[in-house]
């Protein structure tokens, strides 16, 4: 039996729907094979403190990739942070209240990755009417913890009523805060070979702060040639895949206290994409490929460097180069 020719009328609205489709799927194919980068991921080790009755002090490890960093109350954004900061005071809050805080991390064309875990801090009740800061922190010690990190901790301050919080100073710039209970504190993201000095001051819950105490100054050991903290065994491949090429990576991580979970791929000499593990990250030997393009015979030049678990960046691994179609 033969069936009905559709009307022309039909076939040509048929056609055209058709050739929007395939316009539509083409352009979203491009953008995503054009940009072949991660959005950043979600930001570690956060914590939340009280710096008074009506502030929470939070701060988190820097985050591969991040240009910006959005802070949220709740399901409420409440700061914007510059990507070169990873912490801040959220101020105008209630006193004797639980909060919940979380970081997202935004990259430079304004993706926003994942949002960390949750932390919660509660505020102190609120004094009225009180204008008597804590006493001056007393007999600060400093000794360096590697070439990456400080131990500092001092004699406890008093206050008429409680003390809060400390806050450590790198010269005129508040750079760490701690709970009122504790009197010690480990500083990363320190570089080696350098000299510094902190000071520290305590807080009340009217956020009345106290004298700074003596100068703690400290030399961290080494130099920063960034070779301990580099990538080791690099190596680069091209492969083929649905018509485009693909560039795959490995590597042996870095020998460094704690683990690595971020890393950061750069392409003839640019940033080019991030890897951030969720899970359990590998310690003897990393893999990697990303999307380079549909050329065959492109010569490019790669490199890798770690997100150390300070929140800084380790050195770079040796640059290798690929040709795409080459197989190597």
């Amino acid at each position: 039996m033969r069936g009905r020719s559709a009307p022309p009328s039909l076939l040509r609205h048929l056609a055209l729907c058709g050739l929007l489709a395939l316009a539509a799927s083409c352009g979203r194919a491009g953008a995503e094979e054009g940009d072949g980068r991660s959005v950043p991921g979600a930001p570690t080790g956060v914590t939340a403190a009280a710096g008074s009755a009506t502030s929470v002090h939070v701060m988190w490890n820097t985050t591969a990739r991040a240009a910006a960093y959005e802070v949220y109350r709740g399901t409420t954004k409440v700061q914007d942070v510059p990507g070169s900061k990873h912490m801040v005071d959220v101020t105008r809050l209630r006193p004797s209240t639980l909060y919940v805080f979380s970081v997202r991390a935004r990259d430079s064309d304004g993706r926003l990755g994942p949002p960390s875990g949750p932390v919660r801090a509660r505020t102190p009740a609120a004094v009225a009417d009180d204008r008597s800061a804590p006493t001056r922190p007393a007999a600060p010690e400093g000794r360096a913890a590697g070439s990456r990190a400080a131990r500092l901790s001092w004699s406890a301050s008093t206050d008429d009523r409680d003390v809060v919080s400390y806050d450590i100073h790198q010269g005129a710039t508040k750079i760490h805060s701690v709970g009122g209970e504790r009197t010690a504190t480990l500083l990363t993201g320190l570089r080696p070979g350098r000299d510094y000095t902190f000071t520290v001051r305590a807080r009340d819950a009217a956020g009345n702060v106290s004298p700074a105490s003596p100068t703690v100054r400290l030399t961290t050991p080494g130099m920063d040639d960034g070779r301990a903290t580099a990538p080791t065994g690099f190596r680069a491949t091209s492969r083929r895949e649905d018509g485009a090429y693909h560039v795959g990576l490995s590597w042996v991580p870095p020998r460094v206290d704690g683990e690595v979970t971020a890393y950061e791929i750069h392409l003839d000499g640019r940033p080019a994409t991030s890897l951030v593990y969720g899970g359990s990250a590998p310690r003897d030997r990393a893999t990697y490929s990303f999307y380079v393009g549909r050329k065959a015979g492109v010569t490019h030049r790669v490199r890798v460097r770690a997100m150390l678990p300070d929140g800084t960046w380790g050195g770079f691994s040796a640059e290798r180069t690929v040709t795409t179609g080459a197989g190597r």
